[in-house]
């Protein structure tokens, strides 16, 4: 199934990734003397530091075609959108406080802008929701949200294997052992989860390809090794 994932090595057309954000603050509302060109050069910078490899403007625009599949569901969909730009604004594989740090640049980009103050609160915590992926009942906004950004779990093999290998390379830090144990850890919640997408799209679309994927990993992490000369 095609859920709008692209490889780690795409680059998304940063005109159109401008024209997505000038639109996104046009209907948040932002006043016209408000220039968000300055606010998306830097957020694509951001995007485009050297440490990552899956969290990259590809990913920002795999989230963003998600959610236009996925804002009728939205309360504010403007607020989703905003939510996606700087839901890993700030990233450091090696930190855990980076969605924080991210709902903190958003909470003074916004105002700066012009957005009001309650719509730069709804960014601001759907952005820390991101931490857990997990919206209470009824919050169809962080329903919206959580499931565009999960929903790379559920791509092809191929395309789920270039999500898994560019994960490895932003924690190319970490030694294989270690990482095998963490990563397989992180499967194993996500599996555990009565549901990985909240959204009637999500659940219908993404779960069980989502769920065969993260088996498939989880069993190759956790083979045992063939010894060698066998």
């Amino acid at each position: 199934m095609d859920t709008g994932t692209q490889s780690s090595d795409t680059h998304p057309d940063t005109a159109d990734l401008r024209a997505r954000w000038q639109a996104a603050v046009t209907a948040a509302g932002a006043p016209a003397d408000r220039d968000p060109a300055p606010y998306a050069d830097r957020l694509l910078t951001a995007w485009a530091e050297p440490q990552r490899r899956y969290h990259t403007t590809a990913h920002l625009a795999d989230v963003l075609a998600r959610i236009d599949v996925l804002a009728p569901h939205a309360a504010d969909p403007a607020a989703v959108r905003l939510a996606a730009w700087f839901h890993d604004a700030v990233y450091r594989p090696d930190r855990s406080e980076n969605e924080e740090r991210s709902a903190a640049l958003a909470e003074r980009a916004l105002p700066e802008l012009g957005i009001d103050p309650a719509r730069t609160a709804e960014v601001a915590r759907l952005v820390r929701l991101t931490v857990t992926h997990d919206p209470a009942p009824g919050d169809t906004d962080g329903e919206a949200l959580c499931d565009a950004d999960l929903a790379v779990l559920a791509g092809a093999p191929d395309a789920y294997a270039a999500y898994a290998a560019a994960v490895r390379a932003e924690y190319g830090f970490v030694p294989d052992d270690a990482f095998r144990t963490g990563r397989a850890a992180v499967l194993r919640q996500l599996l555990d989860l009565p549901r990985l997408f909240r959204t009637p799209y999500g659940a219908a679309h993404w779960e069980a390809p989502a769920r065969a994927n993260l088996a498939a990993e989880l069993a190759a992490l956790t083979a045992p090794e063939t010894p060698r000369g066998i």
